[in-house]
């Protein structure tokens, strides 16, 4: 990243849409153009749509159709200048007008940091899902610390790391690319940071929702491991993650139904590149509390 006390730090803005939520994205965007300190290239992105009506200064993306919340991210970033990246999704933003210049000082404060992700805050006061804290033991939410996956709603990283990583998983369409991008972070010797002391607003919303739910988020969990994993640990992770969905969901069996399909669709079908991460990244996340098992 650009060096020197009076470097205006630059970053790549994309923020991604269907255009199915206007007021959401308008806030979000508006809580983006109010950042101070840093210099924006700001891209909307409208998957399946054309965004239309933004606020001078935000360029627009429209894909023909939707390519799933990966593939949309990423048509994003080769449209950005900036020598860091934000994703943004159209239902978060961003309440603090310091964030990211905050934010951009972590990053420079310690270099072994390689992509950040803040506090997620329901801005209606609703009382937040433990999910939002991306650790087995959540603790408080203000708490910072290394973590081995992420919430995609609002994450920054320099673009060097980025571009190593090889981008969002675009073939999971849906579903646990926030864990692939952390894992591939974590590959080039950094480490993926959750800072409890910096904040995102975006509502409470169940992640069911949507209708796929259930069977991406198998579908994705044995893609995940074979993209990432090196071939020993794939069964291990899998096996894992299979228990716990029986402990979860035992008494839901429609939706078991629906996970294991997934499971069968991920053993099946061409989960796109691999790239083992290398031992000494499994030592480190050892180390750091959660080995790529679980």
């Amino acid at each position: 990243m650009a060096s020197g006390p009076a470097a205006i730090p630059t970053v790549g803005v994309v923020v991604l849409t269907q255009g199915t939520r206007p007021q959401d994205l308008e806030r979000g965007i508006r809580s983006l153009l109010a950042q101070r300190g840093v210099s924006l290239d700001i891209i909307c992105v409208g998957n399946g749509w054309q965004p239309t009506g933004l606020p001078a200064g935000v360029r627009s993306l429209g894909l023909p159709t939707n390519l799933g919340i990966p593939a949309g991210r990423n048509r994003g970033v080769s449209q950005v200048a900036g020598e860091c990246l934000f994703f943004l999704d159209d239902d978060a933003s961003i309440p603090d007008p310091g964030f990211l210049i905050e934010a951009i000082g972590t990053l420079r404060d310690d270099p072994s940091i390689g992509l950040l992700q803040p506090r997620v805050v329901d801005p209606t006061g609703t009382a937040s899902p433990r999910r939002w804290v991306p650790r087995i033991l959540k603790g408080k939410a203000t708490r910072s610390s290394a973590v081995f996956s992420v919430w995609e709603g609002a994450v920054l990283l320099p673009r060097a790391v980025f571009d190593a990583t090889g981008g969002w998983a675009e073939p999971f369409f849906y579903a646990h690319e926030g864990i692939e991008l952390a894992w591939r972070v974590w590959d080039q010797g950094r480490r993926t940071w959750y800072a409890g002391d910096l904040v995102a607003n975006h509502p409470v919303i169940q992640q069911t929702r949507h209708a796929d739910y259930y069977r991406l988020n198998a579908r994705n969990r044995v893609w995940l491991a074979r993209r990432n994993l090196p071939a020993v640990l794939v069964p291990f992770y899998v096996g894992s993650w299979t228990a716990i969905q029986l402990l979860r969901w035992a008494r839901n069996r429609p939706a078991l139904r629906a996970w294991f399909g997934g499971w069968r669709e991920g053993w099946a079908e061409d989960p796109g590149e691999r790239r083992p991460m290398k031992a000494r990244t499994i030592w480190r996340m050892t180390l750091a509390g959660r080995p790529p098992i679980v």
